[in-house]
């Protein structure tokens, strides 16, 4: 048996409980001079009615959580009205335990959880005193049981009734826990003291908030002595708000180690000498990456629920490079940087696995004016122009097995009334010039929207949004023709465009786009929130011959300005009025939609730097080449062809017919039916957002994001690398390249 067995053993048998508190009280009562009897009773009953310690759960206050990006650097703390951090023994200072243990309890380490002789001198003191209740002779244990076990309707530490109950369950934990468990409990729960609205409970987090020192060892003697002061009266003792009230209070614990032979006079006099070093601590309240962090925030909440998140102590590691967001923003500011600029944003993410790796805008974060907390990656609905041709382009080769090189339309003015039931619907070039027959490959490098247009149509618009779906896209949008062209309605997140994308970079395999890799739990238990269950949208040929198609586009299409040396593929997107402006695109490693654009409904870009009218080749491209360029990290690699080469057909749809004949003399047109080996394994999103989500920092105005532009399409000046169409919608909005 060790010693510290044979003492707990001996401090049960020579002091139980029951019979030294009720002596206690008993002489208490006597010397009053009568009324034993009841009193015993009293007693006796008042202990018996209290339930055990086994029977309470402790009631832990929640911790700060810590977020962390990818190379483990701290981005911040996910923090409430409370902070605590819980620390082991090892990681609290012997002086610092023995401080408290001078000034709280001197006793601590010699009685059983309850100091009777102090209860009796204090209870007799307070009769004689006129006092309404016994006071002081509190010890460290008692203290514990009152901040962690005891129900909060019993806590009145005026009354006798709430002592006796208290000095019960102190008791039966000091059998059940030791010494040092009680001490390094004790300092992990009780409240130091409240600065800007937020209570330190623990000395981790008093540490932090007084000192700004996380690490409690490089704290000396004076601070470890002024933190050791603060349980007993926070507001009171508080150096920020009462400094000669803390000089005084650390005076007196450092007296009391002097009785206590912890420390030396002359050590307490050095301490006493030294100034209360006290430091303003901002580190709870201020984060790395603000936008990201937001964005990490409201995936906990809808990942782990906001009870987990509210409880804290989660330790958070995201997927963020921080080298790829600095790349990001300097791409951002290089290009979008001046006063009176348009808003922009990069999104990035591995096709590989979902990871989202970057994601900056070129904003400010605040609720000043002109700052704001609504990130645009996440959370601007916005129209695409011609940048959701891409699901187009894949319905045609998945749905139908169609060769995009082999698959021809007239590219031609189509007035209003070519397409029964939407008689508004007009679609022409921005030059007013067409190309006659032509491909859809040609028509992708062109970005030619009187071809997309008849094509989306022949392939069935409730097909195209299917793929997009499947893909990535989670916001539904409304099923009129123009979607193919950019009209959306309520629009999409430049995160939705570069998830959708990803598919196509990893051969039709999706994942679910993601900040947050895992999360280690309180517990210890650690979940990984990365998707595991990817779903096949297409097969790697197919998605192959999709990646042959859009690398055109940057060869020698309208994203030239996004060339950046590698091999990549990709789209550009304009809105007819010039309001949004894209590219996305990807190489065999990243995926990354770039969206530049004016929050203010309806404000145009028709002259930004000097730049012309605001086309996604002419904006967002060279953002998205500054940017791959570095995050490429010296990466050059050209995409892998397919184990099982895809070879499609020629398709031939309803507005295409005539196109084919003419071009081939092929026999009349036949109309075609879906190749249903071949349909799409994903399910489309079960829900539907139609508004950008309010932010969980900050009440910033959400600025006027228009998910569809009503206003006339503005004569352009002619767009660059030639035939980039434009087009009236009947949805009201449109694209031109």
């Amino acid at each position: 048996m060790s010693r510290h067995q044979r003492q707990r053993r001996s401090r049960r048998r020579s002091s139980p409980f029951g019979r030294i508190l009720l002596g206690g009280v008993i002489a208490a009562l006597l010397a009053l001079g009568g009324g034993a009897v009841a009193a015993v009773s009293w007693v006796v009953s008042t202990a018996d009615s209290a339930p055990n310690i086994s029977q309470l759960r402790p009631r832990i206050e929640g911790q700060v959580s810590e977020v962390f990006a990818s190379d483990g650097t701290l981005l911040g703390y996910l923090s409430t009205d409370v902070l605590r951090k819980a620390l082991t023994q090892a990681q609290q200072p012997r002086l610092l335990r023995e401080a408290t243990v001078a000034i709280e309890d001197r006793r601590f380490f010699h009685h059983g959880g309850v100091d009777y002789q102090g209860m009796v001198r204090a209870a007799i003191s307070d009769v004689f005193n006129g006092s309404s209740g016994t006071q002081g002779a509190s010890t460290l244990t008692m203290q514990l049981v009152k901040n962690i076990y005891l129900p909060t309707q019993l806590v009145d530490s005026r009354s006798l009734k709430y002592k006796i109950v208290q000095a019960k369950l102190a008791t039966e934990l000091a059998d059940r826990r030791s010494k040092n468990w009680i001490l390094t409990q004790y300092l992990n729960d009780v409240v130091y003291g409240t600065v800007g609205g937020q209570s330190a409970y623990g000395v981790g987090a008093a540490s932090q908030m007084f000192f700004d020192q996380p690490n409690l060892h490089k704290l000396d003697l004076a601070q470890m002595a002024l933190l050791a002061g603060l349980p007993q009266a926070p507001t009171t003792y508080n150096p920020f708000l009462s400094p000669a009230y803390a000089r005084a209070r650390r005076s007196e614990v450092l007296a009391a180690m002097v009785r206590s032979h912890y420390i030396s006079a002359s050590q307490a006099a050095a301490a006493n000498a030294s100034p209360l070093q006290v430091h303003e601590n901002y580190s709870f309240n201020t984060v790395r990456q603000p936008y990201v962090f937001d964005y990490v925030r409201q995936q906990l909440i809808q990942r782990l629920g906001q009870k987990t998140v509210d409880q804290g102590g989660l330790r958070v590691y995201t997927s963020i490079n921080l080298q790829d967001q600095a790349d990001a923003k300097q791409a951002l500011m290089a290009n979008e940087g001046q006063p009176g600029d348009p808003d922009a944003t990069v999104v990035t993410v591995n096709p590989a696995n979902g990871e989202i790796v970057a994601m900056a805008q070129n904003t400010t974060y605040g609720l000043k004016p002109g700052e704001t907390t609504v990130n645009y990656a996440t959370q601007a609905l916005r129209q695409t122009g011609s940048a959701f041709k891409a699901f187009a382009l894949m319905t045609l080769i998945h749905d139908y097995d169609g060769d995009p090189s082999q698959t021809y339309y007239d590219s031609k003015f189509l007035k209003p009334g070519w397409l029964p039931g939407y008689p508004a619907y007009s679609v022409q070039t921005a030059e007013q010039t067409y190309q006659g027959v032509i491909n859809v490959t040609k028509a992708t490098t062109i970005s030619d929207n009187t071809v997309f247009a008849q094509l989306a149509v022949d392939l069935g618009i409730p097909k195209v949004l299917d793929m997009a779906y499947a893909m990535g896209i989670t916001h539904h949008q409304l099923p009129v023709p123009s979607i193919v062209i950019g009209g959306l309605n309520p629009g999409v997140t430049p995160l939705e465009m570069a998830d959708g994308y990803a598919t196509i970079a990893n051969g039709g395999l999706h994942y679910d786009p993601t900040i947050i890799n895992s999360v280690t739990l309180p517990s210890g238990r650690s979940m990984n929130l990365l998707d595991t269950h990817p779903v096949r949208v297409f097969s790697p040929g197919e998605a192959y011959a999709a990646t042959q198609v859009l690398k055109t586009v940057i060869q020698s299409g309208t994203g030239t300005a996004s060339n950046y040396g590698c091999p990549a593929a990709g789209k550009t997107g304009t809105t007819t009025n010039y309001t949004d402006a894209w590219f996305v695109g990807y190489s065999p490693r990243l995926a990354t939609s770039v969206w530049v654009g004016y929050t203010q409904e309806a404000q145009q870009m028709q002259d930004v730097n000097g730049l012309g009218p605001g086309y996604g080749g002419t904006l967002a491209s060279p953002i998205w080449k500054d940017f791959m360029a570095k995050a490429a990290a010296g990466f050059c690699g050209d995409f892998t062809p397919p184990a099982v080469p895809w070879t499609g057909k020629p398709y031939v749809g309803a507005h295409s017919a005539s196109a084919v004949q003419a071009y081939t003399n092929t026999v009349p047109f036949t109309s075609p039916t879906p190749l249903t080996a071949n349909t799409t394994t994903a399910t489309t999103p079960a829900t539907t957002a139609t508004s950008p989500v309010v932010p969980t920092i900050g009440a910033a105005p959400t600025p006027t994001i228009p998910p569809v532009s009503t206003a006339p399409a503005p004569k352009p000046q002619g767009p660059p690398n030639g035939g980039q169409p434009t087009a009236t919608t009947p949805s009201g909005g449109s694209g031109v390249g």
